[in-house]
């Protein structure tokens, strides 16, 4: 379901676009229409009224609790079930923010990331996207929503934008609290300025070097990353927000002194915030994540070299949490699957 589908089904029940947006904004943010000086009875009009009940358990059937599973840092993994059986995930992480999945599966392939084994299922509708945060509004404030969880959000673009929108308005959350992160695709940055909600931006990088991105990534838009990184300052200059690079540490693949040099090479001078994370390391997938020892000399040497960078641990590793992982688990009844880092 998509969010024009329920501004549709409330205009043929006569609802004019003040009434849209308080439902809305009573759906997105768990609000009482019966609070404040105008209760329900007497702002909405009567076949609103009589259409509403039904309305809102459909959008409650959107997406409910499957499990549930707390990490010891915090964050609290969701299994999310669709309402046609399929499973997604969210995870509530620390100082009220919430990452959610824009589709069941992935198209891209990342070698190391269990999400994308089995390729795309399907695309997640705006509302299914919004419902994620309705449901871990539930449970905890959130004011974050970060396009971190399953699904490339440059592959469902027009979901994801309205599901930006909303959250952006309706939904209450800051616009640079909107993270949307990506692999990467011209078509996205096109997009992205001409929105009324402009999110922040996390581009996937993981390489300086182009043949090995494509190795890692291999059906991700072929983009140099010296062009990717020269779209991102168009966009974190026309914004004001730092583009979040996300490097996912490989030992022994990419976490070498030449990719060192690549990263100065990238992003000396430019508007950015570089997040190294360690790989959340499970046995199948044949990758490793680098010593702390690295992990430390990696983020000091960036230091040194005038790169703003910050060591940033996957959610939920105690609980074997890396995006994917649990719903393959479900899927599978089997223990615990291949690794991922989001």
């Amino acid at each position: 379901m998509r969010i024009e589908e329920i501004r549709q089904r409330l205009r043929g029940q006569g609802a004019k676009m003040c009434h849209e947006q308080r439902l809305l904004r009573a759906w997105t943010q768990r609000l009482s229409l019966d609070s404040g000086p105008r209760r329900s009875a007497d702002f909405l009009p009567l076949k609103v009224r009589t259409a509403l009940p039904a309305l809102m358990a459909e959008l409650q059937a959107l997406a409910r609790l499957h499990s549930e599973h707390a990490g010891q840092d915090g964050s609290v993994r969701l299994l999310v079930e669709l309402a046609d059986g399929q499973t997604v995930e969210s995870v509530l992480l620390p100082r009220e923010g919430l990452c959610v999945s824009s589709q069941v599966g992935c198209a891209v392939g990342c070698v190391f990331c269990m999400t994308g084994r089995d390729g795309l299922q399907r695309q997640l509708g705006s509302a299914e996207i919004v419902a994620q945060v309705v449901l871990a509004r539930a449970r905890r404030v959130v004011r974050k929503v970060v396009f971190m969880g399953m699904g490339e959000p440059a592959h469902n673009m027009d979901n994801v934008l309205e599901a930006i929108d909303l959250l952006g308005t309706a939904g209450a959350i800051g616009h640079k609290n909107l993270v949307v992160s990506t692999v990467g695709d011209r078509r996205l940055f096109e997009r992205l300025p001409l929105g009324k909600v402009k999110p922040a931006l996390a581009l996937s990088l993981h390489s300086a070097r182009a043949e090995l991105r494509a190795r890692l990534l291999p059906r991700a838009a072929r983009i140099a990353p010296e062009e990717l990184v020269e779209l991102g300052e168009r966009y974190a200059r026309a914004t004001g927000y730092p583009i979040q690079y996300q490097w996912t540490l490989l030992a022994g693949v990419n976490d070498g002194a030449e990719e060192l040099d690549g990263i100065v090479r990238l992003l000396s001078g430019k508007y950015a915030v570089m997040n190294l994370i360690p790989y959340n390391s499970v046995a199948g997938l044949g990758f490793d994540r680098p010593a702390p020892e690295r992990l430390a000399a990696m983020v000091g040497q960036l230091h040194r070299r005038g790169i703003l960078t910050k060591l940033r641990n996957s959610a939920g590793q105690d609980i074997d949490g890396g995006c994917g992982q649990l719903r393959a688990r479900t899927t599978a009844g089997k223990g615990p699957a291949a690794g991922g880092t989001a």
